[in-house]
């Protein structure tokens, strides 16, 4: 499965590409940073972000796209920002039929270094080892993307098989799916 990891940011938009199954080796495809320039129009900005996301997508063709969910933080500027970087990707993404699987913060940590609560360092560090990469990578944008492919990777397989559960179950007449 090759999984395109989006840490969305207005002025950083990590992004990264890992190939790999659960419990297999993981390989790094691609890493980087899709940046729009501070002064900008945010309507400019996130048209260059849409360009910045297809570009990936176009180039590295994942099967699927794992998108940090945006969370609730006290700077409401920032999460507006990141929450319409993210939407850009989920677009991106659904335009070209690709699913998209959203991930909080707390979920990729967990995953990827086992404590919900790891910080930065600790989630660069960890991706540098999983991936076998001489360092980490740079900004943390860029490697929290890949720790973003990698959650997708391990848990897609689990959330899979309780979609399929959840659907076989019978439900009483009138009731809607949960």
């Amino acid at each position: 499965m090759r999984v395109m990891g989006v840490d969305p940011g207005l002025t950083r938009c990590g992004v990264g590409v890992v190939d790999g199954s659960a419990g297999r080796r993981l390989g790094m495809v691609a890493v980087g940073v899709v940046r729009t320039p501070v002064n900008a129009e945010t309507a400019q900005r996130l048209v260059l972000i849409e360009r910045g996301v297809e570009e990936w997508i176009d180039a590295h063709r994942p099967d699927a796209v794992a998108v940090e969910r945006v969370f609730s933080q006290h700077n409401v500027r920032t999460v507006m920002g990141t929450a319409q970087a993210s939407a850009v990707a989920m677009l991106c993404a659904a335009r070209r039929g690709l699913p998209v699987a959203l991930h909080t913060p707390s979920e990729v940590k967990a995953a990827v270094t086992g404590s919900g609560r790891a910080d930065k360092a600790q989630v660069g560090a960890m991706v540098t080892r999983l991936l076998r990469l001489a360092e980490p990578p740079r900004p943390a944008d860029a490697a929290d993307a890949l720790a973003l492919a990698i959650c997708h990777i391990w848990r897609a397989p689990a959330q899979d098989r309780l979609r399929r559960a959840r659907a076989a179950v019978p439900r009483p007449k009138g009731t809607l799916p949960s």
